[in-house]
């Protein structure tokens, strides 16, 4: 699999980086190259069209519903809806929390009697139950995070490669779903909003660096990427932090990086790092 950072500002957007928004790609084994969303922060349409054309892409995935994960879905509807080009495939499919929908129209003014249904294909998580995308299964569990149903996410993926596995943790506190989901992934893409010392009277709603670093300890994930970093936190102070409990690879997720994740070798120790960055594109 290969993970393309769109964006990864913690909260709203920073002068260099949109709000949250990956892309992940991979090849099937009949030779077909999918491509998903996760999350649609706010900037991240913009930043996401340098990479990919938006008739490309086979899903989103949304873990929760605040503006900095899932706001960009207002602009995918514009996009879809009025090309004057017209829009030659079908809806996108769109798996997020429930009430999507209605919070989609919102954003418009449009109410269920207008309906979005000929932009997105719409289909509400369910924890613990997984869905099939291609050669992704994503499987939602249940996180701790002051939003209507958060999630974190595991992608699982065969492919001309091999097995590989993406966890990602949404936005939350410390919790049993985050360890679950990210149970001995390839690559753990992690929320890092807070620090130790500073926000230590915050709880329920993010992690700290070290918090990230236990969780993925915890679950035996071979490599770390921090994201969600608000601009008032300093990327190397959040690293030392995970740097005290975990010993497995560990980066800051930089905007328009590419990641290449590999399967695990059966003769690697658990946390022994493969994880590579292979381009940023300016």
């Amino acid at each position: 699999m290969r993970l393309t950072v769109i964006g990864c500002s913690g909260s709203f957007p920073s002068a260099t980086s949109p709000a949250s928004c990956y892309m992940i790609s991979a090849t099937d084994l009949n030779g077909k190259t999918w491509r998903i969303l996760v999350d649609m922060g706010n900037g991240a349409l913009g930043v996401l069209q340098r990479h990919v054309k938006l008739e490309d892409i086979d899903a989103i995935l949304i873990s929760h519903l605040h503006p900095d994960h899932c706001i960009d879905l207002s602009g995918v509807h514009v996009a879809v809806k009025w090309d004057p080009r017209g829009w030659n495939k079908p809806p996108i499919p769109l798996y997020a929390p429930e009430g999507i929908h209605e919070y989609l129209l919102n954003t418009h003014g449009l109410t269920m009697e207008t309906s979005m249904d000929t932009e997105f294909t719409f289909h509400e998580w369910q924890a613990e139950q997984p869905v099939n995308i291609g050669p992704f299964t994503v499987t939602p569990y249940d996180v701790i995070h002051p939003v209507v149903a958060p999630y974190a996410l595991r992608i699982e993926c065969d492919s001309d490669q091999g097995h590989t596995i993406i966890a990602y943790s949404g936005d939350t506190d410390s919790c049993p779903g985050l360890v679950k989901a990210a149970h001995q992934a390839d690559l753990f893409l992690c929320e890092a909003a807070y620090q130790e010392g500073r926000d230590d009277h915050l709880r329920g709603i993010h992690l700290t660096g070290k918090r990230a670093a236990e969780a993925a300890k915890e679950a035996g994930a071979r490599n770390l990427l921090l994201t969600h970093l608000p601009v008032w936190n300093n990327p190397e102070t959040i690293r030392a932090e995970a740097e005290t409990v975990y010993d497995g690879g560990i980066g800051i997720a930089e905007a328009s990086a590419t990641y290449v994740v590999h399967p695990r070798p059966q003769h690697i120790p658990a946390h022994t790092t493969t994880l590579k960055v292979i381009g940023k594109r300016l």
